[in-house]
């Protein structure tokens, strides 16, 4: 009988150490991204504006896999922050697109180091790290 419980023991469980490795992560992040005045989920939106510069909330939302509920908040904190603009469309006012500023592009510089720090703390090889990157975005997919 109590074979029927085994797939609620919390070592079968792949959701648990995928959460507690996500919490410990961001933990780890912390003090760097308090330096640049940046949350991890503010810090993850620059990232992909340093890349594209301007880009609609919903590509925003789509490449960062989190909902216009969550974006909304966090992308006028970050206005106010100087860190980017948002304006909607002329054509269709549904759409707001994000733009960076000059004090965003600017903070990329602050936050060059960030990823090499954070490789310190992390206990993979870079070939571990690549295949584990790998397999959560294939979870993702």
């Amino acid at each position: 009988m109590e074979q029927n419980y085994e797939a609620l023991k919390l070592e079968n469980q792949l959701c648990f150490p995928l959460y507690a490795a996500s919490r410990e992560i961001l933990r780890k992040y912390t003090p760097l991204l308090r330096e640049l005045n940046l949350t991890y989920t503010q810090y993850i939106v620059m990232l992909v504006m340093w890349e594209h510069t301007s880009l609609s909330v919903g590509e925003i939302s789509r490449l960062l896999y989190l909902d216009s509920g969550t974006l909304s908040p966090l992308l006028k904190s970050m206005e106010e922050k100087g860190l980017i603009v948002r304006e909607r469309g002329k054509k269709d006012e549904r759409v707001v697109t994000i733009s960076i500023t000059e004090a965003g592009k600017n903070l990329r510089e602050q936050a060059v180091s960030v990823p090499s720090q954070m490789g310190k703390c992390i206990n993979l090889s870079p070939d571990e790290a690549k295949l584990l990157y790998g397999m959560l975005y294939k979870l993702l997919g």
